[in-house]
């Protein structure tokens, strides 16, 4: 027989009471102290309670919109009249040493920028002439031009803007948002995930899973057409009566072995059937796009029953608007390699741009008009930028391209906080390096905490021995983009 199974049949009841946390005084005690603790009850009876931010917040909530593949920031924000001065020439030895790309080796060519840019707004903001809806609204638009990243491919940079590490398992930006605000629809997922173009993003559900922090974090991916939410509907030969009978019957379950062995992803489990079921009414409500008037379908070019980013915009409001906390936005298409025309810098470019400038351009008027834009955070981008020289593979085509780049690229913010009409930031002349003010990607999860009401060092979570956060080890707020 197994020698520590003999010494647990050997112990008595009496022994459990008196070596067990020091006696029933202990047990007693700390069943006392347990209910001094406000948070405990709420928290356990819904993981997703609103809650107030530590800090004084100037943001409530998030539309962050991901260009998956990352767009040509040299062809849309970042204006390099002298890389269009040296555009053909052999790029420079000095920013090629020591130095790794995706696709390309040996001697580029510098590519200079085939689009025609001009400045707009009180703040002269530079923008191409590849997104002319977005230059309506450069005064409520900060584009930071100096953003860094650690890498050069698609999977590990997604998964750093949105985790903090290139490798999977930790918590997304929206799961951490959610952990620490809450929801302040108890009928809607505090996260909600909206894919449009037809592919996942790079880094997979990762981009927007929970990781460590319990799974009621994670982000819900809804969908356009068809039900919103798979397996959300009842299934066939059981109506709504009998599924509340059924989750009555989980919850009891659930709640003895919530007793039993106080698991955290046991009351998870209880929370999402419920939400689940909750959902079966309120999601088909907010996600049907019908109700709105056609006045503004059209000023985004939505079109009800599609599956389209001009879709996915309209939704993030509604969303936003019902008390969703955060709304991701993924939209595939922006990796402008130059291997075909779909992806090159002419006409490429301005069609797949026709299909976001739009509708991004409406969702900002859109809040604004509504009183929504000053508390709640847009942020536009995408994992990295491109170089300042062709793409290896395409030089020797009619196609322009630009390969991966990850030591300067752009992403531009608006709303919620920051200073809107504004340029942070700069490259240098031909587009290789940060010139001013570099905003690494940690940066940038640190102020979007901080704009959220969070002092992003504070912001943790145990797991494995370690307090965890957002930003790792790194970051620091950019105090020059907030208002």
């Amino acid at each position: 027989m197994n020698p520590k199974l003999e010494i647990l049949q050997a112990m008595t009841r009496r022994h459990f009471f008196k070596h067990s946390q020091a006696g029933l005084g202990a047990i007693a005690l700390a069943s006392m102290l347990s209910k001094d603790a406000p948070a405990a009850p709420a928290a356990a009876a819904n993981p997703l309670a609103p809650k107030k931010a530590p800090l004084e917040a100037k943001a409530k909530r998030v539309i962050y919109l991901h260009m998956t593949g990352s767009p040509p920031h040299l062809d849309l924000f970042d204006y390099k009249p002298e890389l269009v001065k040296h555009n053909g020439e052999n790029c420079p030895d000095e920013y090629l040493k020591g130095k790794r790309f995706a696709f390309t080796s040996g001697v580029p060519k510098l590519l200079g920028t085939p689009r025609t840019f001009t400045q707009h707004g009180k703040g002269g903001v530079w923008m191409s002439d590849a997104i002319p809806h977005l230059h309506e609204v450069a005064d409520e638009m900060c584009v930071i031009r100096s953003m860094n990243t650690d890498q050069f491919n698609h999977a590990p940079a997604e998964l750093l803007i949105y985790t903090g590490s290139p490798r999977s398992g930790r918590p997304s930006l929206g799961s951490w948002v959610t952990y620490g605000l809450g929801s302040e629809n108890e009928n809607l997922p505090g996260f909600v995930v909206l894919i449009s173009s037809g592919v996942q993003p790079n880094g997979g559900k990762n981009s927007f899973g929970s990781g460590f922090l319990p799974s009621v974090y994670q982000g819900v991916q809804c969908r356009s057409q068809g039900d919103p939410v798979l397996y959300a509907s009842d299934p066939d030969g059981m109506d709504r009566e009998m599924r509340r009978l059924s989750l009555d019957a989980l919850r009891q379950l659930n709640e003895a072995q919530a007793r039993d062995f106080g698991h955290p992803e046991t009351a998870t489990r209880i929370s999402q059937y419920e939400l689940a079921f909750r959902m079966q009414t309120s999601v088909p409500e907010v996600m049907d796009i019908t109700k709105e008037p056609q006045a503004v379908l059209d000023n985004y070019g939505a079109k009800p029953g599609m599956s389209s980013l001009a879709n996915n915009c309209l939704l993030a409001r509604r969303l936003i608007e019902s008390g969703v906390r955060y709304v991701q936005l993924f939209d595939w298409g922006w990796d402008f390699h130059g291997t075909g025309p779909g992806e090159g810098l002419t006409d490429g470019l301005t069609k797949k741009c026709a299909t976001m400038d739009k509708p991004v351009a409406a969702l900002i008027k859109d809040l604004k008009q509504r009183g929504l834009l000053d508390d709640t955070l847009i942020v536009w981008g995408g994992e990295f930028g491109r170089t300042p020289f062709r793409e290896g593979r395409t030089a020797g085509g009619n196609v322009l391209g630009r390969d991966h780049y990850p030591d300067c690229f752009c992403m531009w913010m608006a709303g919620g906080g920051v200073k809107g009409g504004t340029m942070h930031g700069e490259s240098d002349d031909l587009g290789f390096s940060v010139a001013k003010d570099k905003v690494h990607v940690h940066d940038l999860q640190a102020t979007i905490m901080h704009l959220l009401g969070f002092d992003h060092e504070r912001l943790t979570y145990r797991f494995q021995g370690r307090d965890f956060r957002l930003t790792d080890v790194h970051g620091k707020v950019v105090q020059n983009i907030v208002a």
